[in-house]
C-alpha cells in the first residue's frame, strides 16, 4: 500500500542520507573507489533480489545514486522502506 507523505517523513527520520523528492526517496553513496561501490552494489542486487524489489540506481566511478519507489503502487511503499534499511544496513 501506498504510503502517505507524513508517513514517508516520518520513515525517513530513520534513514539518514535518504530524502523524498520527484515521488522516490533517494541517496547518494561516496565509496572509496570504483571497485568498492561495484562490490556494494553486488551485495545491494542479491538483497533486491531476494526481495523481489529492484532500486533504480546509476554508478559513476565511486558513486552510487539510488532511487526507491514501487513502481505497481505509483509511489513509496513499505518494500522501498525496507530496501533503503537494507542499504543502510550493507553501507555501514
Amino acid at each position: 500500500m501506498k504510503l502517505s507523505d507524513d508517513q514517508i517523513q516520518q520513515a525517513l527520520q530513520e534513514l539518514p542520507d535518504w530524502r523524498f523528492e520527484d515521488g522516490f526517496i533517494k541517496t547518494e553513496i561516496v565509496c572509496a573507489d570504483f571497485k568498492a561501490a561495484f562490490s556494494l552494489m553486488t551485495r545491494i542486487a542479491f538483497e533486491a533480489e531476494a526481495l523481489n524489489h529492484h532500486p533504480n540506481w546509476d554508478n559513476v566511478y565511486n558513486r552510487i545514486n539510488i532511487s526507491l519507489q514501487t513502481h505497481d503502487a505509483g509511489g513509496i511503499t513499505d518494500y522501498d522502506i525496507q530496501l533503503a534499511q537494507t542499504i543502510n544496513a550493507l553501507k555501514a
